[in-house]
This record gives structure tokens, sequence and C-alpha cells, in this order.
């Protein structure tokens, strides 16, 4: 094995790029600009120049999980009816049942729960 096929072995081109990538972090991080002090708010969330209110609103799920769910359902459908083989007997009586089952699953999950 001559020298370059030894710097082509895995291990070797690992070892070397990590290396690599340590002596490069490590020169940047001496350009890095480190602050001594601490200014008031630093580690504050930024809020447009605002202060951040202390509070935090939880969105309000509910409308949107069923469109979600719908969508998930009916991809799925499609892309098992679109790849299912033709000449395996019974495909269509599996389509149909695919069919039926997303269908019957659009009032369910569209029902009003007032």
């Amino acid at each position: 094995m001559d020298i370059v096929e030894f710097f082509k072995l895995p291990p070797i081109v690992f070892v070397f790029v990590s290396l690599l990538i340590l002596v490069i972090f490590l020169l940047l991080r001496k350009l890095s600009y480190k602050s001594s002090n601490n200014p008031k708010g630093k580690f504050k969330s930024y809020a447009c120049g605002e202060e951040p209110i202390e509070e935090r609103r939880k969105p309000n799920y509910s409308q949107f999980f069923p469109f979600a769910f719908f969508f998930t359902i009916m991809h799925v459908v499609v892309l098992l009816i679109a790849t299912l083989p033709i000449h395996i007997d019974g495909s269509l009586l599996i389509v149909l049942l695919f069919l039926i089952i997303s269908f019957v699953s659009i009032p369910i999950l569209f029902r009003d729960e007032k």
C-alpha cells in the first residue's frame, strides 16, 4: 500500500477532517467577540424593542387538527391506491375498502362537538 492509498482510508480521512475542523474552530474562537460585562437584557428574548410579555399564550389547534388529519388520511389513501398492483386478485376490493373507510372518516372528523 502506497502513501496515497493510505490517506484514502476512511479512518485516516475522518481523523484528518476532525483535526481540520478543530483547528478552524480554535482559530475562529480567537476572532469571536467576547464581552466582559453582561449588559442588561442580554439574555432576554427579542421582542422588537418592546418589553417581552411574561405570560405565554397557548394557541388552540382544535379547529386545525381535523383538517390536518383529513389531509393525512386522504394522502395515505391516495398513495396506497396509486401504488397497489393491479395484477393481484382482490385489489379492486382493497381499493373499495380504502375508499369506503376514507369517506366514512370525513363526517366523523368534521362532526360538531358542541
